[in-house]
C-alpha cells in the first residue's frame, strides 16, 4: 500500500509548481537567534552609517531575497556592469543599481566592520566594508534614467547623495520595523508559501502605487483567467512618486477590495516595501525580477509603467508610453516573466467626457479612462467618486482622505537673487492669504538660518542642507493641509527640484523673483554685494557663486515694472486658477 504524502512533501510539491526564484534560490541575510545578541554587543562599538529611508527599503529587500540573486549593495564591478549593460558582472540580467551612498568625509576603511542604523539609531545590520569607491551622479542619471535633467525626481535626489558607495558582506540584525498592516507584510518566502497553497503553476503580479478602481479590478481578474492561475496584488508601500496617495489610505482601499470582490482561493494581497526609482523601462524589468522572487511568472505592465510623468521644462513625458512594455517583452524570456499589457481603450474630450461616461453601459465605462484623472477631478471638487468608476467603499475611504482642492495644503516657494524682493512680496502674500481664510506658516531664509539652520555655513553642501530642511518642514505643513510660504535664495536647480518632490509637484508653486543683479545691488540694505565684490564674503550668490535660473517656474515676477502688492495679487490669481483658493474672496 502506497504511503500518503507527508505535509512537508505535499508542501514541497506545491512549491515546485511555482517558478523558482531568480538565480535559483532566495537570498537570506538575516542572522539567526543565536547570533543576534553577540552581533548587538559587537556593533555597539563600531562606526556607523545612519541609513536613509531609501537605503532601509533596499536593505530589507536584499535581506529577504526580493533582489535575488543580489546579496549585498553592489560593488564597483557589478555597479559598472549594470550601468552600461543592465547585467551583473557575472552576466545575470539586472537593470537597477542597488547601492549604499556615504559622504567622502565618512572615510570608512576597507577591511573594517561598520554598523548600519536607522533614523532612531537602532541597529539594523553589520557590514564588512570590502569596497569604498567613487561614483558620478550625472553619469548614473544618464545611463540609468536616460536624462541628466534634475526635473526627474530621482535625478534630483542623486545629487544629494554622498559621493562614495560602500559594498561588502551583510549580517542583518533586524528588519526595519513596520507596525501598520502587519498581517499583510510578507517576505518573498511567505508569499511563495501562500501562492503554492493555491496549487497553480502560473501567477500574475499586479504592481501598483495608486488606489485600485473598477478598471484595475477587471484587468487583474481577466489577466488571472487568461493564464489560468493565481493573482498577486503587490502594491508598493516604500517610496513611490512624490505626491502619490499615501500608503495608509491606499492599503485601506486594497484590503476592502480584495476581501469583498476577489476570489480568496486564487488571490494574495501582500505589501512591498520597495523604494521606486521611477526609471521607466529599466524599472519595469526590475519589477518583474522582484515579482519572480515572490513566485509570479507574469507581470501586468501599464502605460508609462514606473515613469515620473512629464518633464515640467518641456511638457513631454520622460519615457515613451509603451517603452516599458517593449523592453520587458524583449527580455521577459530571459528572466522567465511574461508581460501582460494594460492598455487604456480610449479617451473622451476633456469637456464632456464625464457626461458621456454617465450615458455608457457599465461594461464600457470600466476601461475607458485614466483612473488618476477621474479621481483627481472628482475629489478636487469635493464630489464623491461615481459608482461606475469605483466601489462605494473605496469612494468613501478616498473621500475621507482628500478634502476639496480649496481646503488642501500647498507651498508657495520664492526663489531669486539676494535682495530681489522675495521676503517683501511673501509678507504681502501672507496677508492676502489670511483674507482668504488660510492659515499660513512663513519660512523665510534669514529667519530659518537663525533657528532651524543655525551653525550652517555657506558652502554648496551647507546651502543645500539648509534648503532641504526648509523643504522638509514645508512638506509636513502641506501634508497636514496647511499653507507654507517660503522665501529663500535656493540657487541650485537640483535642490529646488528635491524640495518640489518632497512637497509634491501638484501642491508646489515655484515663484521666480527675476530681479536683475544690478537692481538687487542697489536695493541691498546690508551691503552684502559690496562686501562680496571686495572679497570680504566668499561664494556669494550673484557675485562669485552661480544662481541657476528655474527652467519652468510657475510664476515669474520682474519686480521692476510693478509694485510688490501687484506681484502678490498676481500670485493670488494663480492660486485661484489652480483651485487652492476660492475666487472672489
Amino acid at each position: 500500500m502506497k504511503e500518503a504524502p507527508t505535509l512537508d512533501h505535499a508542501k514541497a510539491e506545491a512549491a515546485a509548481r511555482l517558478i523558482p526564484p531568480y538565480g535559483g534560490e532566495l537570498v537570506n541575510l538575516r542572522s539567526g537567534p543565536d547570533e543576534r545578541e553577540e552581533l548587538r554587543r559587537y556593533a555597539a562599538g563600531l562606526p556607523y552609517v545612519q541609513l536613509t529611508a531609501r537605503s532601509l527599503c533596499d536593505l530589507e529587500l536584499l535581506a529577504t531575497g526580493a533582489f535575488s540573486p543580489l546579496g549585498r549593495f553592489m560593488g564597483r564591478e557589478d555597479y559598472e556592469s549594470v550601468l552600461k549593460d543592465m547585467r551583473l558582472a557575472g552576466g545575470t540580467l539586472f537593470p537597477i543599481p542597488i547601492t549604499l551612498p556615504v559622504s567622502e568625509e565618512d572615510g570608512f576603511t576597507e577591511g573594517k566592520d561598520i554598523a548600519l542604523r536607522n533614523d532612531k539609531n537602532e541597529l539594523v545590520a553589520v557590514m564588512t566594508v570590502e569596497e569604498n569607491y567613487p561614483w558620478e551622479p550625472e553619469r548614473e542619471a544618464e545611463l540609468v534614467y536616460l536624462t541628466k535633467n534634475v526635473s526627474h525626481p530621482m535625478v534630483a535626489e542623486l545629487h544629494s547623495w554622498g559621493k562614495r558607495y560602500l559594498s561588502g558582506p551583510l549580517r542583518v540584525f533586524n528588519l526595519p520595523p513596520h507596525h501598520d498592516f502587519a498581517s499583510l507584510r510578507r517576505t518573498p518566502a511567505e508569499v511563495r508559501d501562500l501562492l503554492a497553497g493555491f496549487g497553480y503553476q502560473n501567477v500574475v503580479a499586479f504592481q501598483t502605487r495608486n488606489p485600485m478602481h473598477r478598471a484595475h479590478e477587471e484587468l487583474t481578474k481577466r489577466a488571472a483567467d487568461r493564464v489560468g492561475g493565481a493573482l498577486l496584488i503587490h502594491p508598493v508601500v516604500g517610496m513611490t512618486k512624490p505626491g502619490d496617495v499615501d500608503h495608509i489610505t491606499r492599503v485601506r482601499t486594497y484590503r476592502v477590495l480584495v476581501e469583498k470582490y476577489f476570489n480568496p482561493g486564487r488571490t494574495v494581497l501582500s505589501l512591498l516595501p520597495l523604494a521606486m526609482r521611477l526609471a521607466g523601462p529599466r524599472e519595469a524589468v526590475w519589477h518583474a525580477i522582484i515579482r519572480r522572487n515572490h513566485g509570479a511568472n507574469h507581470l501586468i505592465v501599464g502605460r508609462d509603467h514606473a515613469g515620473p510623468g512629464k518633464d515640467p521644462t518641456t511638457g513631454k513625458p520622460f519615457y515613451g508610453p509603451y517603452d516599458a512594455q517593449e523592453l520587458l517583452e524583449k527580455v521577459g524570456p530571459e528572466i522567465g516573466v511574461g508581460m501582460i499589457p494594460f492598455k487604456e481603450l480610449g479617451y473622451l474630450p476633456e469637456e464632456d467626457r464625464y457626461e458621456e461616461m454617465d450615458k455608457m453601459p457599465e461594461g464600457r465605462k470600466v476601461l475607458t479612462i485614466s483612473g488618476t484623472q477621474v479621481r483627481d477631478d472628482y475629489l478636487s471638487r469635493g464630489k464623491k467618486l461615481p459608482e461606475w468608476f469605483t466601489h462605494s467603499e473605496i469612494a468613501e475611504i478616498l473621500g475621507q482622505a482628500y478634502p476639496p482642492r480649496h481646503q488642501q495644503g500647498f507651498c508657495v516657494w520664492f526663489t531669486g537673487l539676494p535682495s530681489a524682493g522675495k521676503s517683501t512680496i511673501a509678507q504681502i502674500l501672507v496677508e492676502l492669504l489670511a483674507e482668504h481664510g488660510r492659515n499660513v506658516t512663513v519660512l523665510d531664509g534669514d529667519i530659518v538660518r537663525t533657528h532651524l539652520s543655525k551653525g550652517l555655513g555657506f558652502s554648496k553642501e551647507d546651502r543645500d542642507t539648509n534648503i532641504r530642511r526648509i523643504g522638509f518642514v514645508a512638506a509636513e505643513i502641506v501634508r497636514h493641509e496647511g499653507v507654507a510660504v517660503c522665501a529663500a535664495v535656493s540657487p541650485y536647480r537640483a535642490t529646488r527640484n528635491q524640495v518640489r518632490n518632497m512637497v509634491g509637484a501638484d501642491r508646489f508653486v515655484l515663484v521666480h523673483v527675476n530681479t536683475p543683479v544690478e537692481v538687487c545691488e542697489q536695493r541691498d540694505p546690508k551691503g552684502m554685494y559690496a562686501r562680496a565684490r571686495r572679497g570680504e564674503i566668499k561664494e556669494f550668490t550673484g557675485v562669485d557663486d552661480p544662481y541657476e535660473r528655474p527652467e519652468a517656474a510657475d510664476i515669474v515676477l520682474s519686480t521692476t515694472d510693478a509694485p510688490p502688492e501687484a506681484d502678490a495679487r498676481k500670485i493670488i490669481r494663480q492660486l485661484e486658477e489652480k483651485g487652492f483658493l476660492l475666487p472672489g474672496k
